[in-house]
């Protein structure tokens, strides 16, 4: 398979890749791609090392002639979202991806391509390795945990670095110059519970929701697509008073959509036609509002051996309604940038097992303060049923600098080559670079890359075309930094 992905221009850029892929790279396990990285700068005689959080960073002087230019960090992260359909058998930890060629598109077989942001370090790789492309002085951090923390971004300490415009390979439209992200936060709800006996007089369920798109949290959160978590408690909401909650597990990382849902209830056989009816017309409503942007959404219902124990009534009826009152998706449009999103939710993981709940969000917004009154409203909706709510791993956007030199001189430089100007804009995404100009509050940054699709699920996809066209710009832009 990798075969094929190696044979395709620019082949210094998917050599690379495909040997990146090879190698497994988890958040939070990053050790083996840490090592990688190490050796392969080492190979090269380049300045190479490791900080105390993880981060890789490699150092490469100018190419003749450039000498005096300023500078530049080009800055990737390292780790990868492992999503994976269920059908598929695939070890993350062990294993390495499986990729294939579709038309203009590099995707994988059943699981995430690591295309976000593997591309951006493997172009990276490639300008560290090339003895021909002509560059200033370089400085290429390498960062761990970007997709469940930014702790890597976030241990980097001040002084490390010392260049002057840095260059994120971290955007997944190949006509966008980023200057702008989002912060976030992360809300976990918890809550015990008391389970009860089920009675003999009662029949269990098994609910399933699958098929959805699921897809980037930030990113793809304007499209309105299916939440597994919010269809499944539409679901249960429609006989709140009938059923008694078992058992839910649905989604899995707090930045990804969750694709899939599945519950275990129980109610009384009394209430069995009654009940039935209802779900099956709540499905039919379900299935009609989401036909054009999840096609392949499916909702079974079977039922299933009945289980010893399950939630009381109140306990099932107040999980619920907190789950109903608390939002996911768009919260509120940018009023100073068109089609930007300014501030939204992921209810990303719902966990009800064996007298423990968990319900995982991630919170976005460009707006500080717009991100706490979110979070506050989410807070709100989970302490009224007595959930303890906690934030956590709290990280900053990155405010446009609208005198940015290096965005005038890239968007110069796009138009120029293309013939028409690039979108200059912010994006929703949890980018690392707020986080960096905390500790480096002097460097002139931006964000571009390739166009991706599907990031952070096992459709994501990479446009061949598009890596030729990201890659000769990116050479331009290395070509014509600022002088120092």
């Amino acid at each position: 398979m990798s075969l094929e992905v190696r044979n395709l221009a620019p082949k210094e850029v998917w050599n690379m890749f495909a040997d990146l892929n090879a190698v497994p790279r988890p958040s939070k396990k990053e050790e083996r791609i840490i090592q990688f990285m190490v050796n392969f700068g080492e190979k090269l005689n380049l300045e190479t090392f490791v900080d105390k959080v993880g981060n890789v960073i490699i150092k490469k002087p100018a190419t003749k002639g450039l000498e005096n230019r300023k500078t530049v960090v080009l800055q990737s992260h390292l780790d990868m979202v492992h999503q994976k359909n269920n059908d598929t058998n695939f070890n993350f930890n062990t294993q390495g991806i499986q990729m294939l060629v579709d038309g203009d598109w590099v995707t994988a077989n059943g699981t995430t391509l690591g295309a976000d942001n593997g591309l951006g370090v493997a172009a990276i790789m490639a300008i560290l390795a090339s003895k021909e492309i002509a560059h200033p002085n370089l400085e290429a951090l390498f960062t761990i945990d970007e997709e469940t923390g930014m702790t890597g971004a976030m241990g980097l300490e001040a002084g490390i670095l010392k260049g002057d415009i840095l260059l994120n390979l971290d955007t997944e439209e190949d006509d966008e110059i980023g200057m702008g992200c989002a912060g976030g936060v992360d809300i976990t709800a918890t809550k015990t519970y008391t389970e009860v006996d089920v009675s003999d007089n009662f029949i269990a369920y098994k609910i399933e929701v699958k098929g959805l798109n699921g897809g980037h949290s930030g990113m793809d959160i304007i499209k309105g697509l299916g939440n597994a978590n919010k269809i499944m408690n539409r679901i249960h909401y429609t006989a709140i008073n009938a059923i008694y909650i078992c058992e839910v597990n649905g989604g899995s990382l707090r930045n990804a959509i969750p694709r899939e849902s599945t519950s275990i209830i129980t109610i009384n056989k009394n209430d069995n036609h009654e009940v039935v009816t209802a779900f099956d017309a709540e499905i039919r409503n379900i299935k009609a509002e989401f036909k054009t942007i999840e096609p392949n959404l499916e909702i079974h219902i079977s039922t299933f051996e009945t289980p010893k124990k399950s939630l009381d009534k109140n306990t099932s009826q107040s999980l619920i309604q907190a789950i109903y009152a608390a939002h996911n998706g768009v919260y509120r449009m940018s009023p100073v940038i068109k089609d930007l999103v300014e501030t939204s939710n992921n209810i990303a993981k719902i966990s009800v097992k064996n007298g423990n709940m968990k319900i995982s969000c991630l919170t976005r917004s460009s707006l500080e303060s717009g991100k706490q009154d979110l979070a506050n409203s989410l807070k709100s909706a989970f302490e009224l049923a007595n959930f303890t709510v906690t934030f956590s791993g709290e990280y900053p956007g990155w405010q446009p600098n609208i005198n940015s030199e290096i965005v005038e001189i890239v968007s110069k430089l796009y138009e120029d080559l293309h013939g028409e100007k690039a979108h200059i804009s912010a994006c929703h995404a949890g980018l690392e670079c707020g986080i960096l100009g905390q500790n480096y509050p002097k460097l002139d940054m931006i964000s571009f890359g390739p166009t991706i699709r599907g990031a952070h699920s096992p459709d994501e996809r990479a446009s061949i075309s598009s890596i030729q066209k990201f890659w000769n710009f990116l050479k331009e832009v290395l070509k014509n930094t600022p002088i120092n």
